[in-house]
């Protein structure tokens, strides 16, 4: 049986690249895991007075899909040499309320996508210290920073060969990482 994946975009634009490598993963998965995009746009910033008594449906939609994953992997562009806000606020919102954390001991992979020739390395970083207080087992190798993106697709979004292989080792990579931790 095939474990099931969230996809985290850190992307909200409806062109984005990181939605695109995404897809990309989606379709070039191993047999072994089943990816889905969960949609973290319409998550309010984390509040905790609104998080009380009756939390909004998009908190508890966004909660109860991580609580059935096996694992995430995080697509995330890099804004001003960090994380995007609403990628932050998922990991907020899945952390809350105190001691009902969504993410503990799911296995994570970080995957940065930029147009900048670094790809995204502050984010990437930035992202993984987040994951180590949340207790997400975090991929090590091949590190995912994935710079360039915009020549890497054609007019009609196919994605070039060179950069399919890279996120094919990356998606084997976390498959096997899924496994060990299962």
């Amino acid at each position: 049986m095939s474990k099931k994946i969230a996809v985290l975009v850190g992307s909200l634009r409806k062109e984005s690249y990181n939605l695109k490598v995404a897809k990309v993963f989606q379709q070039i998965a191993p047999p072994s895991l089943s990816l889905n995009i969960v949609e973290i746009g319409d998550l309010p910033f984390y509040n905790e007075d609104i998080d009380a008594d009756m939390p909004p449906q998009s908190y508890n939609r966004f909660r109860q899909e991580i609580t059935h994953c096996d694992g995430v992997i995080f697509v995330t562009p890099e804004y001003n040499r960090g994380l995007p806000a609403v990628i932050k606020n998922a990991l907020d919102v899945g952390s809350r309320p105190y001691g009902k954390s969504v993410w503990s001991k799911k296995p994570a992979a970080v995957v940065s996508v930029s147009q900048g020739a670094i790809g995204g390395f502050g984010a990437n970083h930035q992202l993984r210290q987040s994951l180590v207080f949340l207790d997400m087992p975090t991929l090590q190798q091949p590190e995912a920073y994935i710079g360039n993106i915009g020549t890497a697709f054609s007019e009609n979004d196919n994605i070039n060969e060179k950069t399919k292989s890279f996120l094919s080792l990356i998606i084997e990579s976390y498959a096997k990482w899924v496994e060990q931790l299962s």
